[in-house]
């Protein structure tokens, strides 16, 4: 005679079934995030660097070529002017590569009251 307690076969086979199902959606939740947070930490680094690539060119320039303050106002310019067009280029490049990911998109609702009114 079998007891209330004991789970029967079915429900072992929903338990293992719904395990395995969390199983992945956690890992490619997991996935996501850390391609995001590397995404992100690329960004950073195209920044940070480019400023301090073109500060140490600057000062380079400053220490060998030209008067002191010149070359490092150039060169941090030039660093800032570069790293945010590539971090910009960047983001376009990801935004992109994200929409075609997605598929297409459905269309906008149009709202009524707003074509009344023109």
């Amino acid at each position: 005679m079998r007891r209330k307690n004991e789970p029967n076969a079915e429900a072992q086979s929903l338990d293992q079934r719904l395990a395995a199902a969390e199983a992945a959606r956690a890992r490619h939740e997991s996935g996501d995030a850390h391609r995001a947070m590397a995404q992100g930490y690329r960004f950073l680094s195209e920044v940070v660097g480019g400023v301090l690539m073109g500060a140490g060119l600057g000062w380079l320039a400053d220490r060998f070529i030209t008067p002191a303050p010149l070359g490092l106002v150039i060169g941090l310019l030039a660093g800032s002017g570069l790293s945010i067009f590539v971090a910009v280029r960047t983001a376009a490049r990801t935004t992109r590569d994200a929409t075609a990911k997605a598929g297409p998109q459905a269309p906008a609702s149009v709202d009524e009251d707003e074509d009344l009114r023109t």
